[in-house]
């Protein structure tokens, strides 16, 4: 597909300038976005020389800040010969437009930053389709004016994805491409369902690991699993969702999916077109909601998460909140205020073999706290009966007399349906 370029490609790192603008009121939330935004800069390889804040109760409809302020941000952009203004804050057409016949530098904003981290992290046909698709209808209504910012843009970051090329043709070859997007994107979803629905028939436990950006996801799926899954102290290190078996002590083996990473004002586009990927969550049967404890905001992307899963109808789900790096946090008290007071938190490091090993000793009582257990007897005959129960029960105990065997066994829930129905009712599970 034409017009990818990986980040980890770019040798040049492009000078940016963050700004962000909001009501004073509202400081500590902005300075803290606009933070969040220099790391997912850095994560695009540009490099910020400069941050901006204004603060204003209520945003210019033509410039975002105020005038006097674009000026400002256009003569730092010449002082500094930065290459990228990078707004915090979503651009309406109108407001890219003013800005981009006064600023002598590429304008972009936090969604458009997102969508190019994601162009470049794409790996798979069905994650690389659901960017490009997102990319487009975020550029359909801002083909303003002569499309002077397109005819500029020339590659770096923002231009990542469809390609210039695409980005110059008309509205009408803009929605007819994403119209064959969709229609890809579906084709690509039909396989996939067609996965789900065979790993349902066969009744595989799955498990998910949510979480913020960064969190330490795909660490911990390498650690528990012992894979090599691809894992870096950056933003969005993960996009395609990952899968690896687990075996648990019980002799259960489950499947272990990583997914990618939330963040806060999570562009719409994004979610929509990525949305059945992210809705793969809600064919779990336990979420392990995995947290940066020693990020200082921790709480407030716990609710960034908890509103995705809200979003997602994943709300319902049994879910186990895994605070992860401890051994980084500087003060022990903030371990104690997280605490593991509740059944379902725990604290661990993903690098402590006796954290991990109490980890998937948790996951196995959330999974089968609910089991069936008991005892069956029938006749040795029933070959069929047999091989059901030793392939989707745990067999705790068996013994033979006669002509009859006796079985006692515990018997996930999610399983239940997997044994023979004359079965089912000759164990009396309702």
């Amino acid at each position: 597909m034409e017009g990818w370029i990986p980040i980890e490609g770019i040798v040049e790192r492009e000078r940016a300038i963050l700004v962000s603008c909001g009501s004073k009121l509202h400081e500590w939330e902005l300075r803290s976005s606009l933070e969040e935004l220099a790391g997912l800069a850095e994560t695009a390889h540009a490099e910020v020389m400069e941050q901006v804040i204004q603060f204003r109760d209520r945003k210019d409809r033509a410039w975002l800040v105020g005038k006097g302020k674009a000026e400002e941000i256009a003569q730092l952009v010449e002082d500094l010969e930065a290459d990228l203004v990078i707004f915090d804050q979503e651009l309406i057409p109108s407001q890219i437009k003013h800005l981009e016949g006064l600023i002598d530098a590429k304008v972009i904003d936090r969604t458009q930053l997102i969508l190019d981290i994601f162009a470049g992290r794409a790996q798979t046909k069905e994650g690389r389709l659901q960017v490009e698709l997102a990319q487009l209808q975020y550029m359909l209504p801002r083909l303003v004016g002569k499309r002077r910012e397109l005819s500029r843009l020339g590659g770096g970051i923002g231009t990542r994805g469809p390609g210039e090329k695409k980005l110059e043709t008309d509205r009408r070859h803009i929605r007819r491409q994403i119209d064959i997007l969709k229609h890809d994107l579906e084709e690509v979803r039909k396989h996939r369902r067609l996965h789900q629905a065979r790993r349902k028939k066969q009744a595989v436990t799955q498990v998910s690991l949510v979480g913020y950006t960064n969190a330490g996801k795909s660490t911990l799926l390498n650690q528990l699993t012992e894979s090599e899954v691809l894992a870096e102290d950056k933003l969005f290190a993960t996009l395609d969702p990952t899968s690896r078996k687990l075996d648990l002590s019980n002799g259960q083996e489950v499947l272990l999916t990583d997914t990618v990473g939330f963040i806060r004002n999570l562009p719409h586009q994004l979610v929509a077109s990525f949305r059945s990927t992210l809705e793969q969550v809600t064919e779990a049967d336990l979420l392990l909601h995995v947290v940066d404890a020693s990020h200082p905001e921790s709480s407030e992307q716990m609710k960034v998460v908890e509103e995705v899963l809200e979003e997602l109808g994943a709300a319902h789900i049994p879910t186990l909140i895994v605070f992860n790096k401890v051994d980084q946090m500087v003060e022990r008290s903030t371990q104690d205020e997280l605490g593991e007071r509740e059944g379902n938190r725990m604290m661990i490091s993903a690098f402590n073999q006796s954290d991990l090993e109490r980890l998937k000793e948790k996951i196995e009582e959330l999974l089968y706290q609910h089991d069936f257990k008991g005892t069956v007897s029938f006749s040795v005959e029933k070959g069929d009966w047999i091989s059901a129960l030793y392939r989707h029960a745990e067999i705790l105990h068996s013994e033979t007399e006669d002509l009859e065997i006796s079985f006692q066994y515990r018997l996930p829930r999610n399983k239940l349906s997997s044994l023979p129905r004359d079965l089912q009712e000759k164990m009396q599970i309702k």
